[in-house]
């Protein structure tokens, strides 16, 4: 119980220092202002970490409200693929029909989270012999 104590009493300090870290590094932002990632054309969002481009605003009313951002940022597609992820939604989640705001939403996210080369996951596993559990 008391290395318990111990270990609880460490992992709140490392916590702690990293908090303290993240806000001394974002302390010079105000609430609203964007911060740059490495090209400097491109700004992100502070409060949502979304892409500052037209339609941001409409994304992060329509898409939001429901889930976290980091769901946007981590699916690259293209238009198609933006518009069955949009459907997919409506039929299984209930997204509402967004009428106006779809060509809005679609043209955001498909210029600012096009397909790419890049896989966010790792590789199939190959060449393993898998065994049976007994």
């Amino acid at each position: 119980m008391k290395h318990l104590h111990k270990i609880s009493l460490l992992i709140i300090s490392s916590l702690l220092m990293i908090s303290a870290s993240l806000k001394e590094e974002h302390s010079s932002l105000k609430s609203n202002e964007k911060i740059a990632v490495t090209d400097s054309t491109i700004h992100i969002d502070k409060a949502t970490g979304l892409v500052v481009d037209k339609g941001l605003d409409v994304v992060t009313a329509h898409c939001t409200g429901c889930h976290s951002s980091k769901l946007i940022t981590q699916f690259h597609t293209d238009r198609a693929g933006w518009l069955e992820k949009i459907r997919w939604m409506q039929q299984k989640q209930k997204l509402w029909n967004l009428g106006e705001a779809e060509p809005v939403i679609l043209d955001y996210l498909a210029k600012n989270y096009p397909a790419s080369a890049i896989v966010h996951r790792r590789a199939a596993l190959k060449g393993i012999e898998w065994y049976r559990l007994k």
